[in-house]
């Protein structure tokens, strides 16, 4: 039976239908013994706690858990600064949203996808098909093709609609140095690259720059190959503990970060903390985590995520905004950890309210008030917890906080933590009972994202604003430190503590504290550790003495191998490329115009400047970071820097070629108008037999004009620009929305350098224009080319991405 694209046979709504309700069902408790019960989705430790912590009301439960125990609908976002981002969204609009809807039952009023009311510009849509079904039910394989190829080009990113929400309270503007303290797998800071080069015209970079941090290096790796595809040269990814991010201080005065930023340490426009937790806010999505849940997660993590949120906020700047948010709903990773903030910062940092942006986002006010599970046992106070408990419940968990040795000493304590009148009162708090706390902070202001308000997942987010400098905090020598723990250990006292704290953070006022254990709300003062640790890389002269950037190669070879490499191993180093004869050559090759800066914008990972592949641009901001951690002792651990702009290529059939480094795919749309020379414009036609057939020869393009000009450029690297029509004018303009692609001119004919799929990508865009790639008048024009390609070789890993070998 035939249907229009609008419409779908009988059978085929019927088998759609079918798939729908079976994809994903969760198993009856009955048809399988629990060990082999895959998605056991219930958990009685689960209810208890989150009933007990109100975090819905009880009219509401039900419901709450009827939809956090089905599975999430896909959501995604369009790139904003994509080439094809006007033309997906329509594609969104006018084909998938009435395709898909005539496939939804009649009575259903949800949309099969629509856009999310609460994401500017309709660039994020929300789909009634979870990723199971987009993957199994091949009534939705037109769609779910559109989304993997769309995915892999760039063009969208697949990302939880809740996840979505942070980076857009941060109110990121182009001339920002952001921070991403957390930021693997990189959809958050795929994001924040997408708002910082918002309003930037072709050709051109922002002013600011994003890093984008994370401890693990394989999901370092994960996170790399995600913002590969948004093609930037505004973005440093680098491999720290987030709480020990470095602060790359210099002691001496200087401007390397400019004159509008006369600075001498790091520090941040805005921040996204998005820290490590439990994760039980993304239940609809791994249903596997309820039959693993429990309170001590939770509870495992508050000290860590206050520790990495206190760094943040250490290395922000004066006036800058800090979004902290978790995918989890526990109190105990939320609202606990915003008010220990709030009580360590002593009023120099606020919590935002942000309840009138975003205004259709349902969101739910923070907790005031919630308990503490140690063990099955609900406490309410830190009064109520048991000596051999306190290495683990710790004060901050509570609404107000508290302190232990307070507590045991009754208010009466010397500074050391001793009883005034020798004689330590410790009552034994099972035999009180007490009120419950209620924070005396305005944590109405965090936001709560809860899964049945509109159909996602959970999510905590809360916005700091930092009024002024932290709080300086009393920094002991090691001397002293060492002095007072062999007198704490004459006379049996275990509550003294020592400040472990980088050197090079005590000249400046903001003061990060590294481990909760190292503040003055220290709760864990019986578990305390008096081993004070310098770290390593303050500790050296080459970490705290400044040296210039531009004398590194004029030291020993020891030395000097020492600062390439740095103290990074397994890490390639980063070496600014200075070799001024390849530099002029590739100026001269393509013709590229002085307001494209080169000297100091490239470098290579190659510390052997004589046999460099690739190159990669930096933006300026990124420029002055790097000097900066130049001049610091590479205390950054770069594990990516810059766009891959160009790469080294020559003929395989050994022709000498004037320029050794051809334009990279992902380094054209940002030289593109700067470009005099190597470059022509084709005629639709000729642009899409290129795209079908990867090789054309000279003689074979059906605009004559267009092969005699491309037989006349100079071997090696060119570009062809779409033009209009069948022109292929003298002069023409390059501009935001100019279609190119990187070609290699041989003896005879014209290779494309661009990705199969890439290819793809451009020829189903062209095919949506069909009024610009079909032309009247040339009775070869829907003839195949020839095709005998001349290899092309690339030198490089063996990795040939860009290039097609016909």
């Amino acid at each position: 039976m035939g249907r229009g694209r609008g419409g779908k046979s009988r059978t085929q709504r019927k088998h759609f239908q079918q798939n729908r309700e079976n994809v994903w069902k969760p198993p009856r408790p009955e048809s399988l013994p629990s060990p082999t019960n895959l998605f056991d989705i219930q958990n009685a430790d689960f209810d208890h706690y989150y009933k007990d912590q109100n975090i819905v009301s009880p009219e509401e439960w039900d419901s709450f858990m009827q939809l956090l125990r089905t599975p999430l609908p896909a959501a995604f976002r369009i790139n904003s600064s994509s080439l094809f981002h006007a033309d997906i969204r329509s594609q969104l609009e006018n084909d998938f949203a009435p395709d898909l809807q005539s496939m939804v039952d009649e009575g259903d009023e949800e949309d099969a996808i629509k856009p999310l009311p609460w994401y500017p510009d309709n660039f994020a849509w929300h789909s009634n098909f979870s990723r199971m079904q987009l993957r199994k039910n091949q009534a939705l394989k037109r769609f779910h093709e559109f989304l993997k190829l769309e995915n892999e080009i760039g063009n969208i990113t697949r990302q939880e609609a809740v996840s979505m929400v942070p980076p857009l309270f941060l109110d990121v503007q182009s001339n920002h140095i952001v921070l991403d303290m957390c930021a693997a797998p990189g959809s958050k800071t795929f994001q924040l690259l997408e708002i910082l080069h918002r309003s930037t015209k072709a050709g051109s970079l922002p002013g600011g720059m994003v890093i984008a941090n994370d401890l693990d290096v394989q999901r370092c790796n994960l996170l790399i190959h995600q913002i590969k595809r948004m093609c930037t040269a505004n973005l440093i990814v680098t491999n720290h503990e987030a709480q020990h991010f470095p602060t790359c201080y210099l002691k001496t005065d200087c401007d390397i970060m400019g004159p509008d930023q006369r600075t001498s340490q790091l520090l941040f426009d805005r921040v996204l903390c998005d820290v490590p937790c439990s994760g039980d806010g993304t239940l609809r999505k791994a249903p596997d985590l309820w039959r693993r849940w429990n309170t001590g997660t939770g509870n495992g993590l508050h000290n860590l995520q206050i520790s990495v949120a206190m760094r943040g906020l250490s290395i922000l700047k004066v006036g800058g905004k800090m979004v902290y948010s978790t995918c989890s709903m526990n109190p105990i990773e939320n609202e606990a950890v915003v008010a220990e903030l709030l009580r360590r910062c002593e009023g120099s940092v606020e919590l935002v309210d942000v309840s009138s942006e975003l205004p259709q986002l349902i969101r739910r006010p923070g907790l005031k008030r919630w308990k503490v599970c140690d063990k099955g046992e609900s406490l309410v106070s830190c009064k109520e917890v048991p000596k051999v408990r306190r290495s683990v419940v710790l004060p901050s968990m509570f609404p107000n906080g508290g302190s232990y040795r307070d507590i045991d000493c009754n208010g009466n304590c010397d500074v050391n933590g001793h009883s005034e009148d020798g004689v330590e009162t410790v009552e034994n708090p099972v035999m009180h009972e007490f009120a419950e706390e209620v924070s005396e902070f305005p944590l109405e202001r965090c936001m709560r994202l809860l899964p049945h308000d509109q159909n996602s997942g959970a999510f905590f987010i809360a916005v700091l604003q930092k009024q002024s400098p932290l709080p300086a905090i009393v920094v002991k020598t090691r001397k002293e430190v060492d002095n007072q723990q062999v007198e704490s250990v004459n006379r049996g006292n275990e509550d003294v503590q020592a400040l472990q704290i980088n050197p090079s953070e005590i000249i400046h006022e903001e003061v990060c504290e590294q481990d909760s254990e190292d503040n003055k709300n220290e709760p864990n003062t019986a578990d305390s550790k008096l081993s004070p640790v310098i770290d390593e890389e303050s500790d050296s002269k080459e970490a705290q003495e400044p040296r210039n950037v531009d004398n590194i190669a004029n030291v020993t070879p020891s030395k000097r191998k020492l600062q390439i490499q740095g103290k990074w191993r397994g890490v390639d180093p980063v070496v600014f490329f200075k070799d001024e004869a390849i530099i002029k050559s590739i100026r001269a090759f393509y013709g590229i115009d002085e307001q494209f800066p080169l000297d100091g914008h490239l470098v290579t990972r190659n510390s052997d400047t004589s046999n460099v592949k690739r190159l990669y641009y930096i933006s300026k901001s990124v420029k002055n970071v790097l000097e900066l951690n130049f001049s610091v002792g590479q205390q950054l651990k770069i594990t990516c820097v810059g766009l891959k702009i160009f790469e080294r290529q020559k003929s395989r059939e050994g022709r000498s070629v004037e320029c050794a480094f051809r334009i990279t795919s992902e380094g054209l749309p940002l030289i593109l108008p700067h470009i005099t020379k190597q470059i022509l414009s084709a005629s639709p036609i000729d642009f899409k037999h290129l795209l079908q057939y990867k090789n054309i020869k000279f003689a074979d393009f059906v605009d004559a004009k267009f092969g005699e000009k491309a037989a006349n450029l100079m071997p090696g690297c060119c570009v062809v620009v779409l033009g209009e029509g069948n022109k292929t004018a003298e002069a023409f303009q390059v501009n935001e929305s100019s279609i190119a692609i990187v070609c290699w001119k041989g003896g005879a004919s014209l290779t494309v350098m661009v990705t199969s799929i890439e290819c793809q990508e451009l020829l189903e865009r062209l095919l949506m224009r069909p009024n610009k790639v079909t032309e009247k008048g040339s009775s070869k024009q829907e003839e195949k080319p020839s095709n005998n390609a001349e290899d092309v070789k690339q030198e490089s890993n063996g990795n040939n991405q860009d290039v097609e070998a016909a």
